[in-house]
């Protein structure tokens, strides 16, 4: 930061105060031959300056080197010669004269920013994690007049996962009378369709399915056909894959009885950690995500996020704020924010943990990545405004659900950042202090800002109890830099989209578990 300030400083406003002495004279001489005279010049530095008023560098009159050697000093003419300033404009070209290597300058001076400010928000948040009062307000409900409530599963394509979804579900510890568990299946070509009428055959009252033969792909769409089927007003949502615990569904189901509250927020923990390094790096992004990330936001009261599975949500407050949309590939953002700018409250609760697959290769976790990324920038247009100036949220409340609706953007800032560093290294090849300029910048705000989130991943394991895995968190620099470029190559592609109408694909991650015999 100070030296991007140095950059954008006027030199012209400087100026270059030297102490000489006759060595210093002796060792700066600098000739130059006037092509049309013959002569030569020497660039010295006068000594004729106190101490008050150091001397400064000044350009000879022509001198005839001739003539020192006849027995006058060199020196001793130098010493007579009238001084002249020279600013840092000699030696450092005036920004003012380089517009384009001015404006990247600025442009990378706003990164470096804003990068600081997500490195102090992760900073915060792990000290709130470690040293703050941990809200959990209510996780110790255990007895109370359970609502009804719906479960929805959504399945498509499930026949590996989907049987231990609805096992875990029938084993639940919720009143049986209260529960309606809906598997949604959206247009499966498997065998989960098969799957699903085995178990209501075998359960009969308990599973009401939902099999969704055409209509609009993806999760949001199916989930938005299946509404008729819910009752109560309050539905909790699971991914096929997901294995819930006993007694989950009634920690989801306590806050709301707070009238409130909109949506409810679950961890998530993979199930499938020792599987590859991947997996493991997986688990602990995750870790640092809900164990440190979700539950500072819980503890500050900001804004938690709700995540679209291992949660729920109350149907009249969904309803009230538009509905369900089936356009966009985050309706988990997309709810979360409609919600909180009207006025409802998400809450995340620590201890209900649910267990999940998490990708076990590259190619399928790229994908991943970037139906969050374009799902995310999605409600990122549609609601930036609308959320900056909803009546209903605080002043820290709108910094920071601006800062987790941008969360997707930085990675492509950051890119631009890195481009911009490059530039201007080559841009003032001339100048060592220029060529040190970017250097510095890149150290900044790659140190500050996204490493920062690293921070979180640290504790996370900390607090988990499992300090051995703290050894892989350099690894987790390779998966850092893949999401970079996968979420970057997501932003442009959402924008292509949008430029030539182009309809969204939702991309199904890929399950890994054996299916069960039949």
């Amino acid at each position: 930061m100070l030296m991007l300030g140095i950059l954008l400083y006027h030199p012209a406003q400087a100026q270059t105060h030297v102490q000489p002495s006759r060595a210093m004279t002796q060792s700066h001489t600098i000739p130059n031959e006037d092509t049309t005279s013959g002569k030569q010049f020497i660039a010295v530095a006068d000594n004729s300056g106190t101490s008050g008023n150091p001397g400064n560098f000044s350009r000879a009159k022509p001198l005839d080197l001739n003539r020192s050697q006849s027995g006058n000093s060199t020196l001793d003419v130098i010493d007579n010669l009238p001084p002249r300033t020279i600013g840092v404009s000699d030696v450092m070209p005036v920004m003012n004269d380089r517009p384009l290597v001015s404006m990247m300058a600025v442009v990378l001076f706003v990164i470096v920013v804003i990068m600081m400010i997500y490195g102090v928000r992760h900073f915060a948040f792990t000290i709130s994690r470690l040293f703050g009062r941990q809200r959990h307000p209510y996780i110790d409900i255990e007895d109370a007049n359970w609502p009804m409530i719906t479960v929805f599963i959504a399945a498509h394509n499930e026949e590996k996962v989907i049987a231990g979804c609805i096992e875990a579900l029938l084993d639940t510890n919720y009143p049986k009378n209260r529960l309606k568990i809906v598997p949604v299946n959206d247009r499966s070509l498997d065998r989960t369709r098969e799957i699903i009428d085995d178990y209501v055959a075998r359960f009969p009252g308990r599973i009401t399915p939902f099999h969704r033969l055409t209509g609009k792909g993806g999760k949001s769409a199916a989930l938005k056909d299946a509404l008729p089927y819910i009752e109560g007003d309050i539905v909790i949502i699971f991914d096929a894959d997901y294995v819930p615990g006993r007694g989950l569904l009634k920690q989801l189901v306590a806050p709301f009885f707070d009238p409130e509250v909109g949506a409810v927020m679950g961890r998530v923990v993979p199930m499938n950690t020792g599987a590859n390094l991947l997996t493991r790096m997986l688990d602990l992004e995750r870790s640092g995500g809900y164990q440190v990330d979700q539950q500072a936001r819980m503890n500050l009261k900001l804004l938690p996020q709700y995540g679209g599975t291992v949660g729920g949500v109350r149907c009249s407050a969904v309803n009230a704020v538009g509905g369900w949309h089936d356009d966009i590939l985050a309706e988990d953002t997309d709810i979360t924010y409609r919600l909180m700018l009207n006025g409802w409250k998400t809450v995340y609760t620590n201890r209900s943990e649910c267990y999940e697959e998490v990708p076990e290769d590259w190619a399928i976790r790229i994908k991943q990545v970037k139906r969050w990324s374009k799902g995310h920038n999605q409600v990122m247009v549609r609601y930036w405004f609308q959320f900056l100036t909803s009546p209903y949220l605080s002043l820290r409340e709108r910094i920071d659900g601006m800062l987790l609706l941008l969360v997707f953007i930085v990675p492509l800032l950051l890119l631009t950042g890195w481009f911009i560093v490059l530039a201007l290294y080559f841009a003032n090849a001339g100048s060592l202090l220029n060529r040190l300029i970017p250097a510095f910048a890149l150290m900044a705000f790659s140190t500050m800002g996204n490493f920062a989130a690293f921070f979180e991943i640290a504790i996370a394991v900390l607090l988990d109890g499992n300090r051995k895995r703290i050894r892989l968190l350099p690894f987790n620099l390779l998966c850092f830099f893949i999401s970079l470029l996968a979420i970057s190559h997501a932003s442009w592609s959402l924008f292509v989209d949008w430029i030539f109408k182009r309809e969204m694909v939702w991309d199904k991650t890929v399950r890994y578990r054996q299916p069960p015999v039949p």
